[in-house]
């Protein structure tokens, strides 16, 4: 009988662990990119930085818990969080009804639009006929990457990259004429550097939530809602006492939140 009791409380033990009812959060590992400036980039001197880094280590220590970076390329990142290489993703995620599939999402911690990129007067006024035949850029298995296969796909030449970098550095050495991301993203990691001086925004912002979600949020595996939680609860403090604002105008002269 004892046998039998004991062997039922190590499966009750291993049933919870597999829940996450047995993880006490005390710390918390980040998947994060580290190739998405300014939200997520390397310094010269080899060091995370960036928007999403600062969130990431407010909002973990406003839930009371260390935090470990993990370095993930994109196109892994979500296959990571499951096979439990790290416990959540802080890297500009949109939350979409696909990703809602694989994985559980935080509340939004910003939101921003996203824009099509091409050189001054390469094209006068954007539309579907204008772009028709051009061949547009695009990091990998991104939202911004479906927008543009359901929407233009049929239309464009769709060049995909690993990373937004590369799509920055393609553009300049004119191997594609336009690109699309995140709106901010454009802006400071390119058009606000010398390579970008001669580009510009065209075209309506894009936020439609079929393609754009409902804001970036923090992934989760889906059995870990007490962490969920955990980091919405963190994420409305640092909101309440002013850190969130810290960060944000560390690197935005505008409200990233969104309405």
């Amino acid at each position: 009988m004892k046998k039998i009791l004991s062997a039922l409380i190590v499966l009750s033990l291993v049933l919870a662990a597999g829940n996450g009812f047995a993880n006490d959060w005390k710390k918390i590992r980040v998947g994060v990119e580290g190739a998405y400036p300014p939200f997520s980039f390397i310094t010269p001197d080899q060091k995370l930085d960036g928007f999403d880094i600062d969130m990431a280590k407010a909002i973990v220590a406003a839930a009371g818990a260390e935090v470990e970076l993990v370095i993930s390329d994109w196109d892994g990142i979500i296959p990571g969080l499951l096979a439990k290489k790290f416990d959540c993703i802080i890297a500009s995620m949109s939350i979409t009804e696909e990703r809602k599939k694989a994985v559980a999402f935080s509340n939004k911690y910003y939101q921003t639009p996203a824009k099509f990129v091409v050189k001054n007067g390469a094209i006068k006024e954007f539309s579907k006929e204008a772009i028709k035949g051009k061949s547009v850029g695009v990091q990998r298995a991104t939202i911004h990457d479906q927008y543009l296969t359901d929407n233009y796909g049929k239309d464009v030449d769709v060049k995909r990259y690993g990373t937004q970098d590369e799509v920055y550095l393609d553009i300049a050495a004119g191997r594609i004429d336009l690109f699309l991301s995140d709106s901010i993203a454009a802006k400071e990691g390119f058009l606000q550097k010398p390579e970008g001086k001669d580009f510009g925004f065209i075209g309506p912002d894009l936020n439609d939530p079929k393609w754009f979600g409902e804001g970036a949020g923090i992934a989760c595996r889906k059995e870990d809602k007490d962490l969920v939680k955990k980091l919405n609860d963190a994420i409305q403090k640092i909101r309440k006492d002013g850190t969130y604002k810290k960060i944000q105008d560390k690197y935005f002269d505008f409200d990233v939140y969104g309405k």
